[in-house]
C-alpha cells in the first residue's frame, strides 16, 4: 500500500464553496479518496475550515450546516497534535522559513506517513522533511 496524502485546509474549503467549480471538483476527488483512506488531515485543518466556512464564506454556513460538513468528513484519518508536532513545526520554521502553523502542516502530514501534501498555499514541487508538496488546482 502506498503512503497517503495529507489534505490543506484550502482543499476542504473549495470542496464546499461554490464559488470557483473546476476547483470544487477538485477539491471533492481529493475529499473522497481520503474518505476512503488515502490521505489523512489534522485537528488544525478541522479548525481552520470551521474558521473559513463560518466566518469568511460567502454566505457563511450556519452552526448546524457546519456540523453537517463536520460530520461527513469524520471518517478521514485524524492526526492530533502534541508537543512533539509542535516541536517539529518549530523546526520547518527554522529549517525553510516557513510560517509557524505552515510547519503544523507539515509535521501532521509527516506524522501521518504521508508522502504528499495537496496545498495551494505552500510551495508546489518542493519538499520539506522529504514530503513533496502538490497543488491540485495547478
Amino acid at each position: 500500500m502506498s503512503a497517503p496524502d495529507f489534505l490543506d485546509t484550502n482543499v476542504l474549503v473549495y470542496a464546499y464553496d461554490r464559488v470557483d467549480r473546476s476547483k470544487q471538483l477538485a477539491a471533492q476527488k481529493l475529499v473522497a479518496a481520503a474518505l476512503n483512506g488515502a490521505a489523512a488531515i489534522s485537528v488544525q485543518v478541522l479548525a481552520e475550515l470551521s474558521v473559513t466556512l463560518l466566518h469568511k464564506a460567502s454566505p457563511p454556513l450556519r452552526p448546524e450546516q457546519m456540523t453537517v460538513v463536520l460530520d461527513a468528513i469524520a471518517a478521514i484519518p485524524l492526526v492530533t497534535p502534541d508537543c512533539e508536532m509542535v516541536q517539529r513545526a518549530v523546526e520547518a520554521r527554522a529549517e525553510y522559513g516557513i510560517h509557524f502553523y505552515d510547519g503544523m502542516i507539515i509535521a501532521a502530514a509527516e506524522r501521518a506517513g504521508c508522502a504528499r501534501i495537496w496545498s495551494e498555499d505552500l510551495n508546489p514541487g518542493q519538499k520539506y522533511f522529504g514530503i513533496l508538496v502538490a497543488n491540485p488546482f495547478a
